[in-house]
This record gives C-alpha cells, sequence and structure tokens, in this order.
C-alpha cells in the first residue's frame, strides 16, 4: 500500500489517498475532487477541471498518467 497526496495530483491539499496500485489512488483523487468541488470548495476546482479533461481525452493526457504512475512506483511501501 502507498500513499499519495492531493497535492501530489495536482489539487491544493495535503489530504492523503491509499492504494495499491497508482489507478486506485488517481480515481480516489477523482473522486476526492468532485466531493470537494460539490461542497463549495472553489480551491479544488481548477484541479477537477483538469482531471476531467484527463478522462475525456486520456491519449492527450497520456504524460501525466505515465509520470503519476512513475511516482507512485518510486514511492516506499507504507
Amino acid at each position: 500500500m502507498k500513499t499519495m497526496t492531493c497535492r501530489q495530483l495536482g489539487g491544493p491539499c495535503d489530504l492523503e489517498h491509499r492504494g495499491e496500485s497508482a489507478d486506485d489512488v488517481i480515481n480516489a483523487q477523482d473522486r476526492h475532487l468532485k466531493e470537494a468541488v460539490k461542497a463549495g470548495d472553489a480551491s479544488h476546482q481548477e484541479a477537477r477541471e483538469a482531471m476531467k479533461g484527463r478522462w475525456r481525452r486520456p491519449k492527450k493526457s497520456l504524460d501525466w498518467y505515465r509520470d503519476t504512475k512513475q511516482a507512485f512506483a518510486e514511492l516506499p511501501e507504507g
């Protein structure tokens, strides 16, 4: 199990997301951004829009995805 923060994934806060894979933490970040914006947290709006864009245009966002997967792989277990 590894941990990445909202900030490490392009967001504005230090909420920790834990997962067995990079995809786990990416999906957790997506849920977090949706919930934060829905609750009226404007500081997460820009990151939410960027995440929505990645889901809509995955081929265009492969660099971000590869970088995130690499950063996750380099993290220590724990």
